[in-house]
């Protein structure tokens, strides 16, 4: 399964799609209009196949905190990166369109993209929250949903979950 972020994510993971041949891929896409993120149009290309890529790195100093997402919610972990570099705070923005093949990766990979010694992690996803923990361990934080759902009109509904900026912000700054 991959949950692309943007169009060039959705391009690259098609590509995928097509050049593999030895297991299924299901695409999951989104209803909304996203904007396409800065980069992504060449970093997609390699990140889709390893499962997760930096999206957007902390833009000045070491690196504080990460924030992990995946589909449309890679905008939002963006946005929220801009928001805590406004307050002095590094972090880093991985987007992880697929966990079975971010998995299969070796490990020196998966230490390059989720680096091993920043414990303050913050998972984003529109979906129940199982399955993340493996990412944040035990002392990050993961913004999901654990109720059957609600019905209101989206943007209502999305910032009701805590899916805002500010929400974000405020648990990213709770794990430093």
């Amino acid at each position: 399964m991959i949950r692309p972020a943007d169009a060039n994510e959705a391009s690259a993971a098609w590509a995928y799609a097509i050049e593999n041949t030895d297991r299924p891929v299901a695409l999951v896409l989104t209803r909304q209009n996203l904007p396409i993120l800065a980069g992504t149009a060449e970093l997609a290309r390699e990140g889709i196949k390893r499962g997760a890529y930096v999206v957007a790195d902390a833009a000045e100093g070491k690196v504080q905190a990460q924030i992990i997402a995946t589909g449309s919610e890679v905008q939002l972990a963006v946005k929220a990166q801009k928001a805590l570099a406004e307050e002095g705070i590094a972090v880093r923005v991985i987007s992880m369109p697929s966990w079975d093949l971010f998995d299969a990766q070796e490990k020196g990979y998966k230490d390059s993209v989720l680096l091993p010694d920043v414990k303050a992690r913050l998972a984003i996803e529109m979906a129940h929250p199982f399955g993340w923990e493996r990412y944040v361990g035990d002392q990050g934080d993961i913004l999901g949903i654990t109720t059957f759902g609600a019905s209101a009109p989206g943007d209502r509904v999305i910032a009701e979950y805590g899916f805002t900026v500010e929400n974000v912000v405020s648990r990213v700054k709770a794990l430093l």
